[in-house]
């Protein structure tokens, strides 16, 4: 079975209104293609996978949606987005202003995605897979590999992205065995089960994001770990930057009154520290997060930090410094940087 595609070519100041309009119409889901740069509050939580290249913006945007051709008259639906133009033009810019159609094959809008998401080796020892693949289709050797079954579900991190496999060669590299782990933003949780499955005792894993945190549970289930292996956090460890660009941060309080500093203060670690920390997030999350995630580093631990773009890695290593950390390695993989510094 075939659907009808149409595409409203606009712009971005037309497509919040065009988009109530549409839902108002009947039209069950839309999809809009724009050039607008991500706002702070964005990038807080794209905690991974951050295109490197903005792309300029002219203001132009595409409104698209499919619909099944039994379901309707083409010639009606064009009229009537025609009539949405014309309603709303003396509001807002509504840019070309043109609807137009096109056939396109059935598909599974939901799961498309999958396709590009295959098998691969993350590091030496590593080798990350879909949940929804075999072991068969990779070169997985129990005798000298682990293996990590992930499903992102609608949370960032399939472990693909440079930033991710900088991260988990860190980890085989220096070594998880018998130590505890703090893993900031973590996605769809591939760092944790990584760290667990190569010999970590315990880890705690963190997220601003309750979906991430849900998903991250999720493949902790598919991956066979121990609910007693690992605790899950949603917050945020860092709020209200220092205006005088010292580095210095608070942490905002959680729902029970205690910050979530606290909260992982009395978390399961021996003396409540940790002896990994990871943060595979983003420069302007890594720079303030260095001024407060020391105190649950233990003396001679390792904070790995992935995310940082290498026109940004000057920043970040700077502010490393300034917080007491000794830069162990910078590890680079295309236009990504890693740095692993220790307390």
């Amino acid at each position: 079975m075939k659907w009808i595609k149409f595409t409203l070519d606009t712009h971005t100041d037309a497509v919040d209104l065009l988009s109530y309009m549409l839902d108002e119409a009947g039209v069950e889901g839309i999809e809009i293609e724009d050039h607008v740069p991500l706002s702070e509050s964005d990038k807080k939580q794209m905690y991974v996978d951050l295109l490197p290249d903005p792309v300029y913006n002219d203001g132009s945007a595409k409104i698209h949606f499919y619909i099944e051709p039994g379901k309707c008259h083409p010639e009606e639906i064009t009229l009537k987005v025609n009539q949405m133009f014309q309603e709303i033009k003396q509001y807002a810019n509504i840019g070309k202003g043109t609807v137009s159609r096109s056939e396109t094959e059935d598909k599974d809008w939901m799961n498309n995605w999958k396709t590009f998401f295959q098998p691969f080796r993350a590091a030496d020892n590593v080798i990350i897979k879909p949940t929804w693949e075999s072991a068969e289709t990779t070169d997985y050797s129990p005798d000298r590999d682990i293996l990590l079954d992930i499903d992102p579900g609608i949370a960032f991190g399939t472990g693909t992205h440079e930033t991710t496999k900088l991260c988990i060669q860190a980890l085989s590299r220096y070594g998880c065995q018998g130590k505890n782990m703090l893993d900031v933003g973590c996605g769809s949780g591939i760092l944790s089960i990584a760290a667990l499955k190569l010999g970590a005792s315990h880890v705690v894993a963190t997220d601003i994001d309750e979906v991430a945190v849900g998903v991250t549970e999720e493949n902790m289930k598919v991956n066979h770990i121990a609910a007693g292996r690992y605790d899950l956090y949603t917050g945020d460890l860092i709020q209200n930057a220092a205006s005088d660009h010292s580095y210095t941060f608070t942490a905002p309080e959680t729902s029970s009154g205690r910050t979530l500093m606290d909260e992982l203060k009395t978390s399961r670690t021996p003396d409540a520290v940790f002896d990994i920390i990871t943060a595979n997030i983003l420069a302007d999350v890594i720079i303030p997060l260095s001024g407060v995630i020391r105190p649950l580093l233990a003396e001679g631990g390792l904070f790995i930090t992935s995310g940082i773009l290498d026109t940004r890695a000057d920043e970040v290593e700077r502010a490393l410094l300034q917080n007491s950390f000794s830069i162990v390695a910078k590890e680079t993989l295309g236009e990504w940087v890693c740095f692993l510094a220790k307390k």
